[in-house]
């Protein structure tokens, strides 16, 4: 289960990656994709909690030493 201060947080960070990315007006597919998860986490659809894993196992593994 995500919490709803999980899910803030991670909608802000990626929200502000859209503003970004949108005001460049250049959007690469990784960036699609950071836009995507903005959408999944600002609308808390129920394939959050897979996508959810599938961030918290990545962000994980970038970050594990």
């Amino acid at each position: 289960m995500i919490s709803e201060g999980t899910a803030f947080t991670f909608a802000v960070i990626f929200g502000i990656i859209t503003v970004l990315l949108v005001r460049s007006r250049d959007v690469r597919a990784w960036e699609a994709v950071c836009v995507g998860l903005f959408g999944v986490y600002l609308g808390q659809t129920p394939v959050i909690y897979t996508v959810h894993g599938l961030v918290t196992w990545l962000i994980t593994g970038f970050s594990h030493t």
